[in-house]
């Protein structure tokens, strides 16, 4: 029997839907091994946002107040309080999560899956399944300390659904730590866009390095995303190039997304740029070079100009 405590990740006081992916591989090891699972809001704005997560299922959500602004140093001696009285620890694979459980599994004296994109049960036994060389193999992972740390990959796991009924809410307290007050949280930049998230849109429009120029981002790419409602992302090579802000990176290096629908413009496909989306439901790709290795893993695959095919596309969408 497996007890699991999932770490919430909140943003100016919300929970983000990365908590949502983390509670479905909560609910599944929870499942699979007879145990159950609790929440823990920590942070600015933990009281509201626990608000939130009270109806998917966890036997209670606790809180933890911490003003100041995120830093792992302030959040971890806390969260490994908590963890001390459950099995597994999970969080989702986000930088939030990459950051924090690193620095709780050490104080728990844990083992780590890092990235986890299935969970197994074999006779109460658990293992993960994780990507390894930048998604090209798939490796089994067991943990065999007695505490467990795992953070999920979101693209793998979907947001829970509301399950009824509330969980109880109860405080804990916020623990101290010598480390805290040697880091100074300066502030942060929350980038704001009228346009989905890009690692929880329904629709990904990705352009390549063979849009030239930042300008043909805003003049190609653009319209189609706003005509499709979209997300707009980019490969690593556009991202370098400066013609996008580095936050719009897809790949392994970048985010990692898995939407309905993916449309890559203009993308060879190198493998790190896969790794990060290849996970889409539906992927289509424009690229007048047939051979792209993008073509490997596309649904559909267009062999044209992007500069003739694209503003075609638009029209269309917009057409419907």
């Amino acid at each position: 029997m497996a007890n699991v405590l999932v770490v919430a990740e909140l943003l100016e006081g919300n929970a983000r839907k990365t908590t949502l992916c983390a509670v479905t591989a909560a609910k599944q090891i929870a499942e699979g091994t007879g145990g159950s699972f609790d929440i823990l809001s920590i942070g600015e704005g933990a009281a509201a946002a626990a608000g939130e997560l009270t109806g998917f299922g966890a036997g209670k959500v606790m809180t933890a107040e911490i003003a100041g602004g995120y830093t792992c140093e302030k959040y971890a001696a806390t969260v490994a309080e908590v963890a001390k009285a459950y099995d597994v620890t999970v969080a989702c694979a986000s930088t939030y999560g990459k950051d924090l459980l690193p620095r709780v599994a050490a104080k728990l004296d844990a083992g780590v899956a890092s990235d986890i994109a299935a969970v197994n049960v074999d006779g109460g036994k658990l293992s993960y399944t994780r990507p390894m060389y930048a998604g090209n193999v798939s490796g089994t992972v067991e943990i065999s300390s007695d505490k467990q740390v795992v953070t999920v990959r979101q693209s793998e796991f979907g947001a829970a659904e509301a399950s009824g009924g509330a969980s109880s809410v109860e405080e804990v307290a916020v623990q101290s730590d010598p480390v805290a007050d040697k880091v100074e949280f300066l502030g942060v930049e929350v980038v704001k866009s009228e346009r989905p998230d890009l690692t929880e849109a329904d629709i990904v429009v990705s352009g390549g390095r063979a849009l030239k120029s930042a300008d043909n981002f805003t003049n190609v790419i653009e319209p189609l995303v706003d005509a499709l409602g979209a997300a707009m992302g980019a490969s690593r090579a556009a991202c370098d190039a400066g013609y996008v802000a580095p936050e719009l990176q897809v790949g392994q290096t970048g985010k990692v997304v898995a939407p309905k629908l993916y449309i890559a413009i203009g993308i060879s496909g190198a493998i790190q740029h896969l790794a990060g989306m290849k996970g889409s439901k539906t992927i289509v790709a424009i690229n007048k070079d047939k051979e792209a290795p993008i073509a490997q893993v596309a649904d559909y695959f267009l062999v044209s100009d992007l500069f003739d095919a694209v503003p075609a596309l638009t029209e269309a969408v917009k057409g419907l």
